[in-house]
């Protein structure tokens, strides 16, 4: 069953789209579509989370954004990571490593 990323533990969502961001320049409708093809469809984000995440990550100076034409022709705003993106990448993704350690310990001996 599709998920939503509402369904996604807090903070989650900006370090995916800080990962997937790792791999290059995106806008935000590729942003989403990597994120459900990497997840096997399981991960559904839709514009309502999406977007409100990419304009926080772009206040925290995590990405950068710029207008240019789409694939199509079309208008569309491209964002790329940033050296802090990066580094807080980084600090996100042991964070997450480590809760997610402790969250399968927890599971496996209870």
């Amino acid at each position: 069953m599709p998920r939503s990323s509402t369904d996604l533990l807090p903070g989650t969502l900006d370090l995916l789209i800080l990962r997937v961001l790792a791999g290059g320049r995106y806008h935000g409708y590729g942003i989403a579509q990597r994120l459900r093809q990497l997840s096997d469809d399981v991960l559904q984000v839709g514009e309502s989370s999406l977007y409100p995440a990419l304009q926080r990550l772009l206040l925290n100076g995590d990405v950068e954004a710029e207008w240019a034409p789409s694939e199509n022709n079309r208008r569309a705003r491209y964002y790329t990571l940033t050296r802090a993106g990066k580094r807080r990448l980084a600090h996100e993704r042991a964070t997450f490593d480590t809760r997610i350690a402790a969250i399968q310990k927890v599971l496996q001996t209870a």
